[in-house]
């Protein structure tokens, strides 16, 4: 979860929304990657898409099965899809999304059985210290409007 938080920093300087997501696969790095929707004019360069296309692209396959992906929020409808889509085997997360989460905290798209294999998730990771950096963007960008 540290080089997600870091990854989320590095969106927070770019003035992109502070998330951060890496995969693992055999206990190695294979990618990580930070939010780039305002610098790529892309609503889809949100850090779980944008870190899965380079651990397919790494691994040569899009199924994911044998990987982990860590991330500092709880992934959206969108990404939760791709996840599943890629058949991740596990899914771990820091603050939960009540606005859009979709592991639990407004759907629970993870745990749809109807969707294929279902992945272990965990919630909760170093779950305050991705929230501060959240909220410091929130608060800074609402100072500004």
């Amino acid at each position: 979860m540290l080089i997600a938080i870091e990854e989320s920093q590095k969106a927070l300087l770019a003035g992109e929304v502070p998330i951060g997501a890496v995969v693992f696969h055999n206990d190695k790095i294979i990618s990580q990657a930070h939010n780039l929707t305002e610098s790529q004019k892309d609503p889809t360069a949100h850090s779980e898409i944008l870190a899965l296309k380079k651990a397919g692209a790494k691994l040569n396959n899009w199924r994911l099965n044998e990987c982990i992906l860590c991330v500092t929020l709880e992934p959206c409808t969108m990404c939760m899809g791709a996840i599943r889509n890629a058949r991740v085997g596990t899914v771990i997360y820091g603050a939960e999304d009540p606005d859009r989460g979709a592991s639990g905290s407004l759907y629970d798209l993870s745990q749809d059985s109807r969707l294929g294999p279902v992945p272990r998730v965990i919630k909760g990771i170093l779950k305050s210290e991705c929230e501060s950096i959240l909220k410091e963007f929130f608060k800074t960008k609402r100072a500004k409007n």
